[in-house]
């Protein structure tokens, strides 16, 4: 048997807002849930994610140590010629 008065309050339909518009409904101990993103509007989930990254991260990293040169097989063919 669980104590009284010890409980928060339980709000079965609590609505989760998004840029002042109700998208979605779930039980929460608040009545209203304020939030920045979802999946509705995240690029993850919207397919409209861009990637950043044209480096890659070896190359990123001898350039920031100064580590020389990563050169592949082409670069090195041309160079010889």
């Amino acid at each position: 048997m669980p104590k009284p008065d010890i409980h928060p309050t339980w709000y079965p339909d609590a609505k989760v807002i998004c840029n002042g518009e109700v998208v979605m409904t779930t039980g929460s101990t608040q009545p209203e849930i304020h939030v920045d993103v979802w999946s509705g509007n995240h690029p993850f989930f919207t397919g409209t994610q861009k990637i950043l990254d044209t480096e890659g991260r070896v190359d990123r990293f001898m350039k920031k140590y100064g580590m020389g040169t990563t050169k592949t097989a082409e670069d090195k063919a041309e160079s010889k010629s």
